[in-house]
């Protein structure tokens, strides 16, 4: 991990203080930038968010679906948690902490908002990432990457009807247009510009690609902390009027967290899968991708929405939570054959 990754966590909340903080003295600034949407899409955020995805899609070797039944078990765990398991249950948390626990401190139409972007979190598993994650847990490379790439493709087709459903369920107005544009802004054609951008590169040299992923990771990095930054900036307000709704938003993200990676465990566990599967399998289904989930909120629910900000309190606790799970699964090695 470069130093930027390594201090990730630290450059979140020095963005979400620095957005805070410029929006309430130059708000007319954000009220401009606010106003550069087609489609219900920011321009701005959008070009941030296509920095921080596109260096993602670029690592995806597709030629490693070929490999898919290599070690179907763990495979079998990683799309079981991500697409049958972690939604609905990100969903139920939502529910029964927003509209029901804290429903004394959060007006409805808040708590609606919060719910869409926890379940938006819910739907996006992690893509690049969990390759940091399955390197901290001495985890099969190879395989880390089969998973990864099969859950992308899954993801072109999968993410809009699970998040259309789901935000149905919980009587949140699903604008399809909106939410189908989305996926294919934000999945389908840094998939096609990474796997573009990939073939070209390989063709030259292995060593190529690798310089040119080292270049883009600080940009990557830069994207994500300029849409906190934008993000907080627009949400500067609420947040100085209602500082508490952040906690409250992270605790049953944080919850949701440890109970998925404890059931994943298990089941690894009963399945006996060797370590370096184990682990990674159990950490994909347990981050999100939350770079998706960010813009996904912003073009369906805007960027001032309840839903945007609780997809960035995401951003805040994955990292931290993530570290604590690698030391959990390190500790843990010896449990698993």
């Amino acid at each position: 991990m470069g130093f930027f990754e390594r201090y990730l966590s630290a450059w979140v909340g020095l963005g979400m203080a620095t957005g805070v903080a410029l929006g309430l003295v130059i708000p007319g600034v954000f009220q401009s930038i606010a106003l550069l949407e087609y489609a219900h899409v920011n321009l701005v955020v959008a070009g941030l968010i296509w920095i921080m995805i596109y260096p993602m899609m670029i690592q995806i070797d597709w030629n490693a679906v070929k490999q898919v039944g290599r070690k179907p078990k763990g495979l079998a765990l990683t799309l079981i948690v991500n697409w049958l398991i972690k939604p609905f249950s990100m969903t139920a948390l939502a529910v029964l902490f927003f509209e029901y626990l804290f429903a004394p401190w959060v007006d409805p139409q808040s708590a609606s908002e919060y719910i869409a972007g926890m379940i938006l979190l819910g739907v996006a598993p992690c893509t690049a990432m969990v390759f940091v994650w399955s390197q901290l847990v001495k985890g099969d490379a190879g395989y880390t990457l089969v998973q990864v790439s099969l859950n992308d493709l899954i993801m072109v087709v999968a993410f809009a009807p699970i998040a259309g459903l789901l935000l149905g369920v919980t009587d949140v107005t699903v604008p399809w247009p909106t939410l189908l544009l989305s996926t294919v802004l934000y999945v389908v054609l840094p998939l096609a510009a990474g796997m573009i951008t990939r073939s070209v590169l390989v063709r030259h040299s292995q060593r190529a690609l690798g310089d040119f992923m080292a270049r883009l990771k600080t940009w990557s990095v830069a994207g994500l902390i300029g849409t906190v930054v934008l993000l907080f900036g627009f949400q500067a307000g609420t947040i100085v009027e209602q500082p508490a709704i952040i906690a409250l938003i992270a605790l049953p993200l944080v919850l949701q967290t440890y109970g998925i990676f404890l059931v994943a465990w298990w089941a690894a566990k009963w399945l006996r899968l060797p370590h370096d599967v184990a682990g990674p399998a159990c950490l994909i289904g347990t981050s999100n991708f939350f770079e998706l989930a960010v813009a996904v909120a912003i073009s369906l629910f805007g960027l001032n929405s309840g839903a945007a900000l609780a997809t960035v309190v995401g951003v805040l606790v994955e990292v931290p939570v993530m570290l604590t799970l690698v030391a959990m699964v390190n500790a843990w090695k010896p449990r698993i054959p």
